[in-house]
């Protein structure tokens, strides 16, 4: 099994610092690595800068205790777009019926105050297609990379020794091990009680 290279991983914790430096209420990022391996059909997007502020928005709002989403996290809504505009995301004028307030996009002056974290972030991300692209041949990635589907799926809560926790699609945390920032101990799901019990 293929293991996530390191240097995406740190890429997307600076990136995530950077954010942080102009909106210190974001908390840390606890697993980048959480990030790499799962589309997210919900805000449309691979990953890539404009898809790490859309989940800093997200943070943002957990840390001012905002419910910023409702549908099971699918759906948008105004409190997640005034927080995107706070962090430099424009919108469509019209909520998307399924996901609303989702498919957000960055405004020219955020680009311009990000731009050495995005082209950086870019060049990231171009050498960690190439280096994942180049054992494909030989990997099984499972029944949703060959249906063509976003693999996005049903996130679950993981959790560490420390108590944190995160929500995560199963198949990204059986991909590799995603630490905790907090203890350094593995994030895992919990088994639950009584199951397969008839």
């Amino acid at each position: 099994m293929s293991t996530t290279p390191p240097v995406l991983a740190a890429e997307l914790a600076q990136a995530w610092a950077d954010i942080q430096r102009h909106h210190t209420e974001l908390p840390d990022l606890a697993a980048p690595e959480s990030l790499i391996g799962e589309s997210s059909s919900a805000c449309g997007h691979e990953l890539s800068f404009e898809r790490l502020l859309h989940e800093a928005v997200h943070g943002i709002a957990a840390a001012r205790g905002v419910r910023d989403t409702s549908r099971a996290g699918r759906y948008h809504n105004r409190r997640f777009l005034a927080i995107a505009e706070e962090l430099g995301l424009d919108h469509p004028e019209e909520p998307h019926p399924s996901s609303g307030f989702s498919l957000v996009t960055l405004t020219p002056e955020a680009k311009r105050r990000y731009r050495p974290t995005i082209d950086r972030l870019q060049r990231a991300l171009k050498a960690h297609t190439v280096a994942t692209a180049t054992d494909s041949a030989r990997s099984f990635r499972g029944p949703a990379a060959r249906h063509g589907s976003s693999g996005g799926g049903v996130r679950v809560k993981a959790v560490c020794d420390c108590g944190r926790n995160v929500r995560v699609v199963p198949s990204v945390l059986a991909q590799a091990p995603i630490m905790c920032g907090g203890c350094g101990k593995p994030f895992r799901i919990p088994e639950v009680v009584g199951a397969g019990v008839s």
